[in-house]
């Protein structure tokens, strides 16, 4: 009986403060999106760039979609990739793996940017086919971590490979198409 009142002690102390606690979650979620979106505004610099000069000349696959369904695309991929992160950040104090996890995680988002920069800022679609399938890889395996650390997370992470996966389709079509 006197282990369960201590048990019950300590429970008690780790609700003691939980407004203070809910606002460093909050905290750290916007942070997390907002990295996640940072990343994408990097990569925005190098495609409106390119977009309007470089892009339109290329040949493109009927099945391209139009540019503002991409940028609406990837704001929600960025997102979701936030919560994501924002997920596994979370579980950094109970889980010795969401370290690895926040690692693959950031690998993977600078391959995201370094395809864009590739694909656009140096306009090199062949460049840029390697470049995506090493995202591809790396996006896999953060997303398989994050799985068996938060299983939300993981999930949030299918849509981003999903796309990833079709902008690769597009790339090598780009890349066959404009020899």
């Amino acid at each position: 009986m006197g282990f369960y009142r201590i048990e019950q002690i300590q429970t008690i102390k780790k609700f003691q403060n939980p407004g203070k606690k809910m606002d460093h979650q909050i905290w750290k979620l916007i942070v997390s999106i907002v990295i996640c979106q940072g990343a994408g505004l990097i990569g925005s610099w190098f495609t409106s760039a390119s977009i309007p000069t470089w892009y339109v000349t290329l040949q493109k696959p009927t099945f391209t979609p139009p540019g503002w369904f991409i940028g609406l695309i990837w704001i929600i991929l960025y997102a979701l990739m936030g919560i994501s992160l924002y997920l596994i950040w979370g579980r950094g104090e109970i889980e010795p793996a969401a370290t690895t996890a926040l690692i693959l995680f950031f690998i993977q988002l600078v391959l995201n940017v370094v395809w864009t920069y590739v694909f656009f800022g140096m306009k090199f679609p062949l460049g840029g086919m390697y470049a995506i399938v090493f995202l591809w890889i790396a996006i896999f395996i953060t997303m398989i971590q994050f799985f068996s650390i938060d299983r939300i997370a993981g999930y949030l992470m299918v849509p981003y490979i999903v796309w990833v996966s079709f902008a690769s389709v597009l790339n090598a079509f780009i890349v066959r198409l404009n020899p």
